[in-house]
């Protein structure tokens, strides 16, 4: 490196000197992991085919210009005739297909390697027909926010004057923000607000969290006894279980039963709930005012949603139990939690979003429900079926979010890269609000979920002895 020209002779050269000569530094270190990363792979494990480069954005405005295929890829193409519907130019793949390769020479998890493959197989084990099954269910959760008098329903028990008027000054003040920085857009639009102020309205005011249910007859407090069957008229409200709680008060002992609905019709008038009833409820709240939503499950017992906004142009992170807005970092670098898998399913696709909120390897659990090149099968299948009767149009658009949405967890990949080699990068990108314990749930409830902002040595939550009394989210 050059020494720089001294600071009296042209201060306004020499900084961009420097920041020059910083870049080139930067890149340099980036170049040398990805060298080590090349030199680990190829001592490893014997040399394969490198995978296709994602479409470039010259590429991404037709969908007939697709890369030709090579021989070896043809060939196998051909032996699966019923998975080439499937695929499309902008499908892209997250990781291996090696099950027991969880972490990759650069000390990231190996399923967010950007040289991963992007093959698919069907399953054909147990345990990936099973995992199989199980999303194929979990995708028809946000089906049902579509049903038309459901959302009117839900639109008569929004105070609409009101989020409309709290929107409209928010929005005020980002693009008042905006024009004394001298930029054109504010940092969120008038729509993003709505949601916001939704967010407030639903956490403060519509919605409760319930521990443990009080006595419906002398309102003591009760305590867990374990799981019962439903009612009929539970079931017939969407519950499969149901929690069964007595009154401590030794007068009293009345039980009471906290069945866990699923379906909206009924949450609209229980109003209350854990993070299951609370995602579900708030995700239709929010189809309900006109935004399209993720409702997004996590394995480890956590479900919350995503908004797409229209303004930047991406998927936006809520959790409504903790009126958290775009902190996606939130769960592993605040409250400690681990996490292996992250589906984002929507009425009109499905996408694994681990990425966006695991970054560091620290907080990835290893994922061995399936391999990897049958997640992506799945999901594939799972995204053809919410897209068989949509105009190409629009399937031409979904295509292109998905394309774009990549990006954006290559991005986060680079900055992991980043993090690791000048061991202060995650600091830079973490917003204080995510750095911050789970605030809803009892302590102990909170221990045992390995969410109390330590990151537990646990594998799962779902592990602990006394996991019956859990909620489970993820059905």
């Amino acid at each position: 490196m050059s020494n720089p020209p001294p600071p009296s002779e042209d201060p306004v050269a020499w900084a961009k000197h420097l920041t020059g000569a910083f870049a080139d530094a930067l890149h340099k270190k980036r170049a040398e992991c990805l060298t080590k990363q090349t030199r680990n792979l190829s001592l490893s494990s014997p040399p394969s085919r490198p995978p296709p480069p994602i479409p470039s954005d010259s590429s991404s405005s037709s969908r007939s210009c697709v890369r030709p295929a090579t021989p070896s890829s043809s060939s196998s193409s051909s032996s699966q005739p019923s998975l080439r519907k499937a695929k499309s130019k902008f499908t892209l793949s997250t990781s291996s297909s090696s099950r027991s390769q969880e972490v990759g020479p650069d000390g990231l998890p190996a399923y967010t390697r950007s040289g991963a493959t992007r093959e698919s197989h069907p399953p054909e084990d147990v345990a990936s027909l099973k995992f199989r099954g199980q999303l194929m269910l979990l995708a028809n959760t946000p089906a049902r926010y579509e049903n038309p008098g459901l959302l009117d329903e839900a639109l008569t028990l929004i105070p609409l004057n009101r989020i409309y008027a709290e929107a409209e000054e928010e929005s005020q003040m980002y693009e008042a923000e905006a024009r004394s920085l001298g930029k054109e857009r504010g940092k969120w639009g008038y729509q993003d607000c709505v949601i916001m102020a939704l967010l407030r309205w639903f956490k403060r005011d519509f919605f409760t969290w319930i521990n443990n249910p009080l006595c419906p007859v002398c309102y003591s407090e009760t305590s867990p006894e374990g799981m019962t069957q439903p009612l009929p008229d539970e079931t017939a409200r969407g519950a499969t279980r149901t929690e069964l709680f007595k009154c401590t008060n030794a007068r009293c002992g009345t039980y009471e039963r906290f069945p866990r609905y699923s379906d909206v019709w009924a949450l609209l008038n229980t109003r209350r709930g854990r993070c299951g009833e609370w995602a579900n409820c708030f995700s239709m709240l929010c189809r309900a005012v006109g935004s399209r939503v993720r409702w997004v499950w996590n394995s480890e017992d956590h479900v919350w949603t995503e908004v797409y906004s229209e303004h930047v142009n991406r998927w936006v992170h809520i959790d409504s139990c903790e009126e958290a807005w775009d902190k996606p970092r939130l769960y592993a670098e605040g409250w400690g939690k681990k996490m292996a898998y992250c589906i984002a399913f929507s009425h009109d696709g499905v996408t694994d979003v681990t990425r966006r909120y695991v970054r560091l390897q620290k907080y990835a659990l290893p994922r061995t429900k399936c391999p990897e090149a049958v997640l992506v099968h799945i999901l594939n299948e799972i995204r053809t079926m919410r897209r068989e009767r949509l105009s190409p149009s629009d399937i031409k658009r979904l295509e292109k979010e998905d394309y774009l949405e990549e990006i954006e967890f290559r991005k986060f990949e680079w900055q992991a890269l980043e993090a690791e080699a000048t061991k202060n990068g995650a600091r830079r990108t973490t917003t204080p609000g995510e750095k911050r314990p789970r605030q809803s749930g009892t302590t102990d409830w909170k221990h045992r979920r390995g969410e109390n902002g330590i990151a537990s040595e646990t594998v799962s939550p779902l592990d602990a002895p006394d996991a019956r009394m859990m909620e489970h989210d993820g059905h």
